[in-house]
């Protein structure tokens, strides 16, 4: 094969690679969804009075500790462009413990996730139930919650996900509302090694 030959095919080789991108280009810019973000998405967290649930019948003492729940880390990935309302998934990963005081071995344990303007009023919220089962002989459980499709109204395509927040939390009772505000803790693994 001469030295021409391959040159010629070289060159169009490198064109329809050229042409390619060019096209796939303009394929993801089809009615402008590759158009990035205008701003950031909605900052996700636990409320921290209600980020653990901690069931405790009569004295505050590690044998009256019935089922317990923490949130821990939580990821968050949203879109939206144009005047579009702003979508978002949220993946929160939660610990579940079983304590002395336990009654069998299957809790259900209710969480909230909530949409709110940044430090001013809840938009929507909405309670989920999780129900865990403990197997035989095991007092910890971790899970992950999934939570597809939040839809976030904006006003305009210039309002930014940082004018909303999404906070997640336990559905507690007063008492245990208090005990996390205090800063106590309970957790079943507390006195045992690994």
């Amino acid at each position: 094969m001469g030295k021409t030959k391959i040159l010629a095919m070289t060159a169009a080789t490198a064109l329809m690679v050229l042409s390619g991108c060019q096209s796939t280009k303009e394929a993801f810019d089809i009615g402008g969804a590759a158009e990035s973000n205008p701003g950031p998405c909605p900052r996700a967290f636990a409320l921290y009075d209600a980020q653990r649930l901690v069931e405790i019948t009569g004295k505050e003492t590690f044998a009256n500790v019935g089922f317990t729940g923490e949130i821990g880390k939580m990821r968050s990935l949203c879109r939206y462009y144009g005047e579009q309302p702003i979508v978002a998934d949220l993946e929160i990963d939660m610990d579940f413990g079983r304590g002395p005081a336990a009654a069998g071995d299957t809790a259900t344990y209710e969480y909230f996730v909530a949409v709110t303007r940044k430090n001013v009023a809840v938009i929507h919220k909405e309670v989920f139930p999780v129900t865990v089962q403990f197997p035989a002989g095991v007092d910890r459980v971790s899970r992950t919650e999934k939570i597809d499709k939040i839809t976030i109204p904006r006003a305009g395509e210039n309002t930014s996900g940082v004018n909303f927040e999404i906070v997640v939390g336990f559905v507690v009772t007063p008492e245990q509302r208090e005990f996390n505000a205090s800063g106590k803790r309970f957790r079943v693994s507390a006195g045992q090694s690994r």
